[in-house]
């Protein structure tokens, strides 16, 4: 285990939080606690000053937790059973069960997060430390053993949090207060009531910290058996990127439905003009992040053969799934080390044998139909673009041949559906009748492998008391290759990736093509992608297959391409719902029914029905951006609540 990561979870215990002052809305929020000797003492000494940077790394969310990964429960990618996980906050949203009384998921505050305790998740008081550490540091009289190089870096890593914390609440909120300094503890109520800024403020001040920041930090990691996890100037430049690229999205730019959003005084909070050059910043942000990134070793991993002599097929599916899961690999950017996954791989996991107990492999995440039907066919198109190859009737039904092998047990009979797909859908998706390639193959190959059996009372099936799986699709891609049946640890933990070299190039091809239309460059970057999933290009596949050869020639259909593209590459991430809400398509995709197969069918002829697991229901705009709870309302009555709410 690595140093950083032991170390980032210690929080100062000699800070004592000080009086909790009404404020814009968290306990924490922008006060200087009264206990300045207490304070100073954490400065005095370089070993106590880095326990106190570590605190402020404290708030970064830990995405590999389903409790707290947002946007893997809160749309409509992963659903589950109502006896396990119960009180998931996120799960409750996407229920339609959000509210502005006691708001789920409300990191404004620091409350109602379930699945355990939300301490790290009161950004505010996180901005709050991240603030205290930078002031002090500034101060070149204390903390006198700390090199100057090492200052430099420390307040710039801090400088990066903060604007990561402000970032975090701004992707759910919009308009929020800018916390830049710490207001005293004598200030005035009307300077502790502080206002929300307009979304365009928030993001130029974002954006200068994050440049700030960069500046100051290293372009990769020298020292990584202490250091993985810390922040770099690459992480920095990606951020960067992420943040053009929501204020360049129509969620947040042009967008009408935010023409009455406005403060006490008139001032609109979110401009309802358009501005393609938006669209240029994130492209140009994203560029520079590749650079950075490429000239420091980065690359799309890929998987190497081994002693099994794989066949490509399975090959091109690992190098898909482990550029995910495969710790600290040439693409991945930035990964947190606080954020594990050994228990996220457990509730993925399905039995792939009767050695494998429900307690190991709990099954419980169930990938939607709507996502088994996102991913392209073999031909590198949508399954209702492609002219080829029938997909129109869900529920037929197909056996198996020696040709499907490595994706398909031969001879066994399947959803129609689950044929002649993409090899992301087979790396990404398990399902009734599927291989499942694993270290511990029984075979020593991917040749007569694991095959998943999910009916009713078979081994992968969902007769196991609450651990059921809801619609028939379990999750492949988050559990690492190397995870067995035997006792102990049979998880391979992995530090949850945050931003990947996949993720830039295609914020780079969207805002590029936003920007300038489908050119040469944003196809080169997509292509990228999709090469290394086994696919042609885009251009060869549209034109091929499609019944729509010529999508990829105008913006439009450029457009659509690279969304369902990031859709299919990210799935499981927990990006999709933050996606297609910063591109208005929440409103279409969260107002239709989840479905999935008849779990509890024993027969081919019962399991391969259609069944409606829940009716979603997204009202908009209202749902676009989270609640302000009405407490937070009335203990500052500067801040206005979002529309709808």
């Amino acid at each position: 285990m690595k140093i950083f990561y032991k170390r980032i979870s210690i929080l100062v215990s000699s800070i004592v939080l000080g009086s909790l002052l009404q404020s814009c809305g968290g306990e924490f929020l922008d006060v200087v606690p009264d206990n300045v000797a207490t304070i100073d003492n954490a400065f005095t000494l370089r070993n106590e000053a880095e326990k106190y940077l570590f605190t402020c790394y404290s708030y970064l969310p830990r995405e590999g937790d389903v409790n707290f990964n947002i946007g893997m429960l809160a749309g409509d990618e992963i659903w589950k059973n109502d006896l396990i996980l119960a009180n998931t906050a996120n799960f409750e949203i996407a229920k339609g069960n959000q509210n502005a009384g006691n708001p789920f998921y409300n990191v404004w505050d620091g409350s109602r997060f379930g699945g355990g305790p939300g301490n790290n998740y009161k950004l505010f008081q996180g901005i709050r430390n991240c603030n205290i550490f930078i002031e002090n540091l500034e101060d070149e009289s204390k903390v006198q053993d700390l090199q100057e190089f090492e200052r430099a870096r420390w307040i710039a890593e801090a400088k990066f949090l903060k604007a990561y914390y402000h970032y975090y609440l701004m992707r759910m909120y919009g308009p929020i207060p800018i916390v830049d300094k710490n207001i005293p503890i004598e200030a005035s109520t009307e300077a502790i009531n502080v206002k929300r800024a307009p979304l365009n403020e928030v993001v130029a001040f974002i954006v200068n910290l994050l440049d700030e920041s960069a500046e100051a930090l290293p372009e990769t990691i020298l020292d990584p058996a202490n250091e993985l996890g810390r922040i770099t100037k690459v992480i920095a430049l990606g951020v960067k990127a992420e943040v053009l690229m929501l204020s360049a999205s129509p969620l947040f730019n042009g967008n009408s439905d935010y023409a009455g959003f406005v403060d006490n005084e008139g001032k609109q909070l979110i401009s309802t003009v358009f501005e393609v050059e938006k669209w240029r910043l994130a492209a140009d942000a994203a560029k520079a992040a590749i650079d950075v990134a490429e000239a420091n070793g980065a690359a799309l991993y890929e998987f190497n053969q081994n002693q099994f002599d794989l066949s490509d097929t399975t090959l091109i599916k690992l190098s898909y799934s482990q550029a995910f899961t495969e710790r600290w690999n040439p693409e991945i950017i930035w990964a947190n080390p606080s954020s594990r996954t050994s228990l996220l791989q457990q509730y993925c996991m399905v039995p792939v044998s009767s050695e494998y107990t429900h307690t190991l492999c709990q099954k419980i995440l169930s990938p939607t139909l709507k996502i088994a039907k996102m991913y392209h066919t073999k031909n590198g198109v949508p399954i209702v673009e492609d002219k080829t190859l029938n997909f129109n009737d869900e529920t037929a039904l197909k056996t198996a041949s020696v040709d499907d092998r490595y994706n398909i047990a031969t001879g066994f009979t399947t959803a129609r559906l689950n044929f002649d797909r993409e090899y992301r859908f087979y790396a990404s998706l398990g399902f009734d009748g599927s291989t499942f390639y694993k270290q511990d193959s029984p075979s020593r190959s991917d040749e007569d492998t694991w095959v998943i059996r999910a009916k009713y009372n078979d081994y992968g099936g969902s007769n196991a008391g609450v651990l059921y799986n809801v619609t028939g699709y379990y999750i492949k891609k988050l559990v690492d290759w190397r995870m067995t049946s035997t006792t102990g640890t049979p998880y391979r933990d992995y530090a949850w990736p945050m931003l990947r070299l996949s993720d830039l190039y295609l914020i780079y091809a969207e805002a590029l093509n936003e920007a300038e239309g489908p050119t040469i460059e944003v196809m080169n970057y997509v292509d990228r992608i999709r090469e290394r999933a086994g696919l042609a290009g885009v251009v060869d596949s549209w034109t091929n297959f499609s019944i729509n050869p010529n999508k990829f020639a105008t913006k439009e259909g450029m457009r659509e391409i690279i969304h369902r593209e990031r859709l299919i590459e990210f799935a499981f991430e927990g990006k999709r719902y933050w996606d297609l809400r910063r591109w208005k398509k929440a409103t279409e995709e969260f107002n239709k029914d989840i479905t999935g197969w008849n779990y509890l069918g024993e027969e081919t002829s019962e399991y391969y029905q259609l069944r409606n697991v829940f009716q979603q229901r997204f009202v908009a705009p209202r749902d676009y951006l989270w609640p302000l709870a009405e407490f937070t309302l009335l203990q500052n009555p500067n801040l206005i609540q979002n529309p709808g709410w």
